[in-house]
């Protein structure tokens, strides 16, 4: 054993720095403030359901999130439903991802490369905004990290049977959990290519690839049953490409500091794929079908860490020709410039105000101004996940719009009745509470139910309490005396109609 060998072998592994790095960034202001957004709450009440019942609603809707809700429903059986247990997975497995890169940036890039690759991850802005999110997005990005080191150790060399195994297992699993995520497979792949990957690592390459999607197969198939789930995405623009065009210049400036060789194993050869494939790819998807969110490709800012990292590590060994004492302060300040410079969108991230809305918020508002007796309606029906997530809050109002409970229709959102029904039931009621959207985010009113509540409310009831609180908004109508009733020249909307 020669020296050099023995000295990298007793060197300390690198990763747990990035790896406690990232847990730090992610349990900092974990809760924002107890608030939950609509998404989150998607994930909380059905997390809460019975495998059973979970199962049904799968048959009905959000089959594409199955696998993440059967996986939430067993932490929250476990340590209970809250903030924490909500979003704490996210946080673990971004912490796994900024290892993977650490590791992969370390073996072809060298020690420093490595590290700052790790750091980086954490740091890029839209990482921050799923590191701490109660969805699935993350533990892909997870999953994209082990499958893509996996993948090195191959190249390598070092990988075996079970290597191969493992990297189709993982990417299976990814796909199981959004199969958006089999973009990583001509990411892969482009790697190989850009390599020159003998026949047998293609081969055995192609022999997991093709397993991993044919395991996801019936659930992809099975999903586009249920693809109004997306209807909502709008179509792409030019200016929706404005964002994976500055993260493609980005990688490009990484590629030309690490300056890679053709056929050569490197991070360019590793990151840029990554980075760039994925984009690309849903670009094109988006093309067929509109499905261009970032978070569906959240795993590929997995490469523009590893292309920082890169870049940084070029800069240090250059400037440890001139500087050799100075060259190790290199990453380090610039991961503290960093720190500072992204500071208020950090601090923005990890506030309520940075999403849409907060369930939690609007259901302490209804639990302050309800009273016995009180009704309650929700426009859009979607909005009733505020109940679902806080029943104990909306205890005592009767929901007159429902006709099946979200459980027992197998839906996020239950089933109203009629048209004609609510409105029966409403001009029933002496006060009711309308849960709705704030001014600033709501849409305009489009589903015949949710038309009848507001016309009935206009014409029947006068508002004595309104509260807009992050995103949502809460009103309290007191039923009119029918000397104050305005004339109504639509017999639909009468009492005695």
């Amino acid at each position: 054993m020669t020296p050099h060998i023995s000295v990298l072998r007793r060197r300390p592994p690198v990763w747990p720095v990035p790896v406690l790095w990232t847990l730090v960034l992610g349990l900092w202001g974990l809760s924002r403030q107890h608030s939950v957004w609509r998404d989150e709450a998607a994930t909380w009440q059905v997390a809460r359901r019975s495998v059973a019942d979970i199962w049904h609603m799968l048959g009905q809707v959000d089959v594409v999130h199955g696998v993440y809700y059967l996986l939430m429903h067993g932490l929250f059986a476990c340590f209970g439903a809250g903030t924490t247990a909500l979003r704490l997975p996210s946080v673990l497995a971004v912490a796994v991802a900024a290892a993977c890169v650490t590791v992969i940036g370390q073996r072809l890039a060298g020690v420093w490369a490595g590290l700052a690759g790790g750091l980086a991850l954490g740091l890029l802005p839209a990482v921050q905004f799923y590191l701490q999110e109660g969805r699935p997005y993350a533990l892909v990005a997870a999953g994209a990290g082990i499958s893509t080191l996996l993948l090195v150790t191959a190249i390598e060399g070092r990988g075996r049977a079970t290597c191969w195994t493992a990297y189709g297992a993982t990417v299976l699993v990814c796909a199981l959990l959004n199969w958006l995520s089999l973009l990583i497979l001509p990411a892969h792949l482009a790697t190989l290519v850009w390599v020159r990957a003998g026949r047998g690592t293609c081969a055995r390459w192609a022999t997991a690839a093709a397993a991993a999607v044919l395991g996801a197969l019936p659930l992809i198939l099975f999903s586009r049953r249920q693809s109004d789930q997306v209807s909502w995405i709008p179509p792409l623009t030019w200016h929706m490409m404005i964002g994976p065009a500055v993260l493609l210049v980005i990688g490009g400036l990484g590629v030309l500091l690490d300056r890679p060789r053709s056929g050569r194993l490197s991070v360019a050869a590793v990151g840029m794929p990554l980075l760039a494939v994925p984009q690309i790819g849903l670009v094109c998807l988006s093309l067929i079908q509109p499905l261009f969110l970032d978070r569906y490709v959240l795993f590929s800012m997995l490469g523009l860490a590893l292309l920082i990292g890169a870049a940084l590590g070029a800069a240090e060994r250059a400037l440890r020709r001139r500087f050799p004492r100075g060259a190790a302060w290199l990453v380090p300040v610039a991961v503290t410039l960093a720190v500072v410079a992204l500071l208020p969108q950090s601090l923005a991230k990890r506030s309520p105000a940075s999403r849409v809305d907060d369930v939690l918020a609007v259901s302490a508002d209804v639990r302050r101004l309800k009273e016995t007796g009180d009704a309650v309606l929700f426009v859009p029906a979607a909005r009733r996940d505020a109940a679902l997530v806080s029943p104990d809050d909306f205890a005592g109002l009767r929901d007159i719009a429902l006709e099946r409970s979200p459980v027992a229709s197998g839906t996020l959102k239950g089933v109203e009745a009629s048209p004609g029904r609510i409105r029966t039931a409403m001009l029933a009621q002496r006060r009711i509470l309308l849960v709705t959207d704030e001014a600033d985010v709501a849409r305009p009113v489009s589903a015949e139910r949710d038309k009848v509540k507001t016309a009935v409310l206009k014409k029947y009831f006068t508002v004595v309490a309104d509260e807009q609180v992050r995103g949502r908004r809460v009103t309290v109508y007191e039923r009119l005396e029918p000397a104050r009733r305005p004339a109504d020249g639509n017999p639909a909307l009468r009492p005695d109609a």
